[in-house]
């Protein structure tokens, strides 16, 4: 236990930027419930990038309209440059990546361990 705890820690200490916060709206309220079904609306918009990932990956078009109405082109980008590893599908992530101009898109997200 103390191994999968330990490697969660330094996935957490990979060197990520912190993009600002989402709104919990209604609408983003029932797009975190559809999208992340498995705990509250309060906990997901707690993890702005992966909250954002869920809603462009498992999202409806009305989901994806209120995530990118509270998201410019470049916080967009940036939540893209933060996204958690093992949500994405290799669909969303080029579409999505297309959206903000990276026409040939990076790699999607693998895990970060940092050797000691």
């Amino acid at each position: 236990m103390t191994l999968i705890y330990d490697s969660f820690l330094l996935w957490m200490l990979c060197d990520r930027k912190v993009m600002k916060d989402i709104i919990l709206t209604a609408e983003i309220r029932n797009a975190a419930k559809r999208c992340i079904w498995f705990e509250q609306p309060e906990q997901a918009v707690q993890n702005a990038p992966r909250l954002v990932a869920y809603i462009l990956t498992h999202g409806t078009f009305e989901d994806t309209e209120a995530l990118t109405a509270q998201l410019s082109l470049e916080e967009l980008k940036q939540a893209l440059d933060e996204a958690p590893a093992g949500i994405y599908d290799a669909r969303s992530w080029a579409y999505w990546n297309l959206v903000v101009g990276r026409y040939d898109p990076p790699s999607l997200p693998v895990r970060c361990y940092k050797k000691d």
